[in-house]
Formats: structure tokens, sequence, C-alpha cells
């Protein structure tokens, strides 16, 4: 049974430093296929970039379980050249403007190094210090000496570390469920057929996932992502009673959010596994956001779906961070759950 050791860190270390903003994923693409190379029965690379791997199950009769892992991340897109290698960008996925001036970018395939550059403050207005500065009045700066072209890509240029029991990088949403997904596809469980989507242009509209639930036709689907923790002290109380998930508490599994609500067998599936095997995990509070489910289960007559996520800290920002314990029990309960997965989950009632 796959476990999370030193191999899988180092895994997680290279998808992360690895630049794959929606609609540009080659870089985190070609890591994963080098990473199941030889673990799948069949693997492809559709029309839209998604990787599609499938392992067989061996029992007399088993589901077909899509595992969906979205290899993309919230960047930017360089769209016009202002000179001297300043450029002009627009935000790819949710991005909060106010948090982008004089953080340092990686700029295309190239990683060529550049900074979110604006007026300094002592050159700006009293009126102007009181209001968030417009993305239109911010550039990326790589130097004159720099080739970018526009329609290339940047990203937040962190590199991945370790501090304790926690990782701080880039793109933990969704590289943790990226490298979470490689070690199912290399571990897959006998009782199910495990199909595995890597999908692309989740942070876009997740329009991978939509593609990819068409092709791979499941009976169900989950979507292995990495949720916010909404998990800070309250500035008037010592409690947050707002919080969606807290760091430490484990896995989590979706009710509800934005875009689906989720199969109540399969959450009652999950939540079984865990209590079964002494697994920590909690549910994530209903509310904002969503994951790949959120296409996948309105493909076809419709694919019960849940999505089961690590949470992390300062999603879309320039650096998250999340715990390795969390992620250890993420992949020992999707373990858990897939193993004990009958082929007649789905005729129990759904209430």
């Amino acid at each position: 049974m796959a476990t999370i050791g030193n191999t899988q860190i180092k895994l997680l270390e290279k998808l992360c430093n690895a630049c794959a903003v929606s609609g540009d994923e080659g870089e985190v693409r070609a890591i994963v296929l080098d990473s199941i190379k030889g673990h799948a029965d069949t693997v492809k690379v559709d029309t839209l970039g998604n990787v599609l791997a499938t392992r067989s199950g061996t029992a007399r009769k088993h589901l077909r379980v899509m595992l969906a892992a979205h290899m993309d991340e919230v960047g930017f897109m360089l769209v016009a050249e202002d000179g001297e290698g300043i450029y002009r960008f627009e935000t790819v996925g949710g991005l909060d403007v106010r948090q982008l001036v004089g953080k340092p970018v990686w700029v295309g395939h190239d990683h060529l190094p550049g900074v979110i550059g604006a007026r300094p403050i002592h050159l700006t207005t009293v009126e102007e210090r009181s209001k968030t500065i417009p993305l239109d009045a911010l550039r990326i700066d790589i130097g004159p000496g720099g080739k970018a072209k526009l329609g290339d890509r940047a990203t937040f240029a962190t590199k991945f570390q370790r501090s304790g029991s926690s990782f701080i990088s880039k793109a933990l949403d969704n590289r943790l469920g990226v490298a979470t997904l490689v070690e199912l596809v290399r571990d897959a469980p006998p009782n199910i057929d495990l199909l595995a989507a890597f999908t692309v242009q989740e942070e876009n509209g997740l329009r991978g996932a939509k593609v990819a639930a068409h092709a791979l036709h499941p009976d169900l689907a989950i979507a292995i992502d990495s949720t916010p923790a909404n998990d800070l002290p309250a500035w008037d109380d010592e409690d947050n009673p707002a919080y969606n998930t807290k760091l430490g508490l484990g896995p989590a599994i979706y009710i509800a959010d934005t875009g689906t609500l989720s199969d109540p067998r399969l959450v009652r599936h999950f939540a079984a596994a865990g209590d079964a095997e002494g697994i920590p995990y909690q549910f994530r509070q209903p509310g904002g956001g969503g994951t790949d489910a959120g296409a996948i289960h309105k493909e076809h007559t419709g694919i019960p779906s849940l999505s089961v996520s690590v949470p992390h800290r300062y999603s879309h920002t320039a650096a998250s961070i999340a715990r390795l314990d969390d992620w250890k029990n993420y992949l020992a309960l999707i373990q858990a759950a897939l193993r004990r997965m009958e082929p007649d989950l789905l005729e129990t009632d759904k209430v």
C-alpha cells in the first residue's frame, strides 16, 4: 500500500517548482507521464492536454471509478509589451490583485526571473495610497535582456521548502492532488477500474474535467484536490466560527460547494472508511469554491461525485502552507475508501 515518504515528497517538490498556469500545463504533464510510466494499462493525452490513465481491476464485478486531479495553477499571461522587458499582463484564475505588487515571478518555459512592479509608495499621492492598485497599473518586469513572448504564462517564483511538519510553496493547489493521484496509479486497488484524469484548465472553468469525464464515462468520480483552510483566529475572538477546514484535522470530505452537492452515498462511504481504519478526517463546511467535480457530475446522464481535499492556508497566493500529516492521512483515506468499494455501492438510497 502506498505511503508518503521521501520519494513522494521529492515528487511533490518537483511538481510544485514546475510552472503550469492554466492552458500551459506541459511542464507538469511531462512529470506525470514520466512518473506513471509502466504503471498504467493505458495512457493517453487528449486534445485539451489531459492525461488519462487507466488501471483495470481484477475482481469479477467492479466499479469504474474516476479520480481527477488538476495539473494547472493560477498565474498570469503576458498581453502587451511596453519595451525594455516590461509587459502588461492579465491574471489567469482567481487572484487577489492587492497581493501582487513586488512579487518575484518566473516567465515562460525558461522560467525567466521577473518582478511584478508598480510605482513606489513615495511617488504616489495620499489618495492613491488609500486605494487598491488596479491591475492595469501593474507590470511584469524581466529587464531589457529578457526574451519573453506575448501569450507566455508567468507564475510566482516561490520554491518548495519544508518547515518542520509543514510544506511551504506556490501551487500546493493542486500539486498535492497530482502527487497523490500518481501514487494511486502506481498502487491501484484491484477491486475497481481506476480511471485517473490529470486535468487541465480547472482554474479557468473546469474545462479539462468536463472533457475527461465524457471520455472516461465512469460509474462515479472523486475530485482529488486541495482546499483553502480559513482557520486563522478571528480578529475579535480567539476562535474563528466561520472556518471551512482546519490544518491538522486530516483530509476534508466535501458536503457541498458552489458547483456541487456531493453524492451522500459517497460522503457516507468515505466517512465510514475513515472511522473503520482510525484515519482522521473532517467535513469541509459548505460554502464557496469548487473542484473538478462541478463539471464531472453533470456529464452524460449524471455521475455521482465527491470531492476530497488536503487543507492548506493562503490559497492562490505566492505561498501556501500545508501539513505533512494531513497529506499522509489524505492518501490513507482515499486508499481505504477505494478498497471498500463494492459493485452495489450506488444501489443504496441516496437519502
